[in-house]
């Protein structure tokens, strides 16, 4: 976990800069996944942020969670992967 929020706040940043940079843009189908407990849907509209950085096409829902979606609501999490590869 700690890496991954390292890794988001140097090389990740650096190496998302430069692809919009770039002009490009996500090509396959998102799922986007946020907590309707936490601040991400109270912040943003997240399918709307995302379909501004994809061609391909962006779906998603909140879950009744918090930040940590897997940890709080483990099925309900795998249930939105299991619809949406399922679909795709």
């Amino acid at each position: 976990m700690c890496e991954d929020y390292r890794a988001a706040a140097t090389i990740d940043l650096e190496h998302d800069r430069e692809s919009r940079e770039r002009g490009q843009r996500v090509q396959c189908p998102l799922l986007v996944l946020w907590g309707e407990k936490g601040k991400i849907g109270k912040w943003y509209e997240p399918l709307a942020v995302w379909r501004d950085y994809a061609d391909g096409p962006v779906d998603g829902h909140a879950l009744d969670t918090g930040h940590y979606l897997a940890e709080e609501a483990p099925g309900a999490t795998v249930d939105a992967f299991e619809d949406f590869f399922g679909a795709v």
